[in-house]
């Protein structure tokens, strides 16, 4: 699965390069998750798949997000399951998303999957802790990356934020629950809360847009 995001990342930057409007079509603002007086038209599942999008004008960005992605897949998803990863991933996505909803401004265009890429690094802390492994080396890099997120213009800090969370939470769930016959089933019951809690908090962002 590690790999099948990867290509559809790339793949879909492809198109960025080559197919007029793609981006513009396809990234996520706050104004889009319900939509603004019959102007500007609703489109929510914009909060995902922003996360396969990049910024065509810059390599450096798609090149850290996968490299990351392949870092943290190769050590998460043999522990989870391509379906627990997948599920994951894309949550982190939304949650990402629901961090740019709540923090930044309501027509800041986002696009990258920084938010779910900081989900996996989130959820590796949680799974390295209930290991009982080493976690600096995890903090350090999600504190300077969160740094960066404040000096260097054009990175949503927000977004890394929302899915350091949500990832972490993801992970929690998948990690901690009892072992047995009904763990998949916690699991995933888990996982539905995370995105029932998504779901309020997007709730509430929208009610707090000024449109």
């Amino acid at each position: 699965m590690t790999y099948t995001l990867i290509g559809v990342c790339l793949v879909v930057f492809l198109f960025q390069l080559v197919v007029p409007g793609v981006t513009r079509v396809f990234s996520y603002a706050p104004i889009y998750t319900a939509g603004a007086g019959g102007i500007i038209p609703a489109e929510p599942w914009r909060m995902v798949t922003t996360a396969f999008l990049h910024s065509p004008s810059s390599l450096l960005h798609i090149a850290f997000n996968m490299y990351a992605l392949y870092i943290l897949g190769k050590v998460l998803e043999p522990s989870m399951g391509r379906a627990r990863f997948l599920a994951l991933y894309l949550v982190s996505a939304v949650g990402g998303s629901v961090g740019v909803l709540l923090l930044s401004n309501v027509q800041q265009s986002v696009v990258g999957a920084s938010g779910a890429v900081f989900g996996l690094f989130g959820a590796l802390f949680i799974v390295q802790r209930k290991r009982g492994g080493d976690v600096r080396q995890i903090v350090v890099l999600v504190a300077l990356n969160g740094v960066l997120g404040f000096v260097v213009p054009g990175i949503a800090w927000q977004a890394h934020l929302g899915g350091l969370l949500t990832g972490a939470a993801c992970a929690a769930v998948i990690a901690y629950a009892p072992k047995g016959a009904r763990q998949a089933g916690l699991q995933w019951a888990g996982l539905a809360g995370v995105v029932v809690l998504l779901g309020v908090l997007t709730f509430v962002g929208v009610t707090l847009l000024p449109v």
